[in-house]
């Protein structure tokens, strides 16, 4: 079982205006004259911790990380407008370019590895590797599971608490209730809706409830970025063409050197999405760590994550 490796501060962070709107926030840390990876954070919303720099061997890679459009240190906060699929996407060239980087592998998880498809089908002579975990494709089916019914059967206590937000007269529909309070002028209202939503991914990410990660995903400024920046890109259906846009355009990726991890009683992104591309997609590397969930801190995950990127 492969542990982190040590800490590590950046040696670079800078601000990058994107748009009029937008400005990115980002870092690069290990060796300047190492591999370069990117690493596309989950939620969308989430944001990068200084954690995710121990995954990588800090001598082998030129690590770059950066908080997407509307969270954590990238402005403005929580926003939605310019805050797309595809507008993060060009954000990913934009540093890329930045930077002076001609081809770097790409590293993303949950929502990350959303973007890490969309990107890589977009710019696959920009990819040398794709190191992809907790598969989430945003499919009409998984968005259901995790927000409708499915899940909520086997986290029947978190569930009660997230469906608390919501009357029961909007219960048939809680993607477009969310997205309502989310969005309302009224900060109270908007944030009683973002802690129970961000809450309610924290309950189930873990193998194991996490208190301190439930604590965590309730705070204010996370919650809000989070849960409205999430509900958003679920509400416009990713922003994709069709619903199986990242499983039709797998001959794009097919021939780039790729890794899959996933978490066998991953509640958040099951299974059988990642089984679903690797079906699509069998030369690559499929790796199912049979006892964990969603969170790539669980030990299974962690190990599989350091063992692929040492490869690489």
């Amino acid at each position: 079982m492969r542990e982190l490796y040590p800490p590590i501060a950046p040696y670079r962070e800078g601000k990058l205006q994107v748009s009029e709107l937008h400005t990115i926030h980002f870092e690069e840390s290990g060796n300047p004259q190492g591999k370069p990876i990117v690493l596309l954070h989950g939620g969308p919303g989430g944001g990068f911790l200084p954690l995710y720099r121990q995954y990588f061997n800090p001598q082998k890679w030129r690590l770059v990380m950066f908080d997407q459009r509307g969270c954590s240190q990238s402005t403005p906060h929580a926003e939605l407008r310019e805050n797309t699929t595809w507008d993060l996407v060009n954000d990913i060239e934009k540093i890329r370019e930045h930077l002076g980087i001609e081809k770097w592998v790409i590293f993303g998880g949950s929502w990350g590895s959303t973007l890490s498809l969309a990107y890589s089908q977009t710019h696959p002579e920009r990819c040398m590797g794709l190191i992809l975990r907790g598969i989430f494709m945003l499919r009409q089916k998984e968005l259901r599971w995790f927000y409708q019914e499915g899940a909520s059967y086997l986290f029947p206590d978190a569930w009660e608490a997230y469906l608390q937000s919501i009357p029961i007269n909007e219960r048939e529909d809680l993607l477009t209730a969310y997205y309502k309070r989310l969005t309302n002028p009224d900060p109270q209202i908007r944030l009683a809706a973002a802690r129970a939503w961000s809450v309610w991914e924290a309950s189930t990410s873990k193998l194991f409830p996490d208190q301190d990660l439930m604590k965590n995903f309730g705070e204010d400024e996370f919650a809000e970025a989070f849960a409205r920046i999430e509900c958003h890109y679920f509400i416009n259906k990713g922003f994709f063409q069709s619903d199986d846009q990242l499983l039709v355009n797998v001959d794009r990726i097919r021939h780039i050197p790729s890794v899959i991890v996933q978490g066998r009683y991953d509640v958040v992104c099951p299974i059988i999405s990642a089984w679903e591309l690797h079906r699509a997609w069998p030369e690559a590397e499929f790796i199912v760590v049979p006892d964990a969930g969603h969170s790539m801190s669980e030990p299974g995950i962690r190990s599989a994550l350091i063992e692929a990127t040492d490869n690489k």
